[in-house]
């Protein structure tokens, strides 16, 4: 869990750093993606009772509206790479 939160962040920042318009948008995709597989290990340590309740719950809020903002950006750069 924590190395699928760490990439998301990672992956953002390194895109954001990137040179053009699609790179930045190819790293959001694989943040992303690091952000489905957090949400799917907060389901498995649920089904496992694994961990607190409660924590797992407030974890899986995050990552949602992480993943909101993920998408709210992808969106606001769409019309500026080329072929979208």
């Amino acid at each position: 869990m924590r190395r699928a939160t760490v990439s998301i962040a990672s992956n953002i920042a390194e895109g954001h750093g990137r040179l053009n318009t699609k790179e930045y948008r190819q790293f959001l995709g694989i943040s992303r993606g690091s952000n489905f597989e957090l949400q799917t290990q907060i389901e498995i340590a649920r089904a496992l009772t694994f961990g607190n309740s409660s924590l797992l719950d407030e974890a899986e809020k995050l990552s949602h509206e992480v993943g909101k903002m993920i998408f709210g950006v992808l969106e606001s750069i769409k019309d500026k790479v080329p072929g979208n």
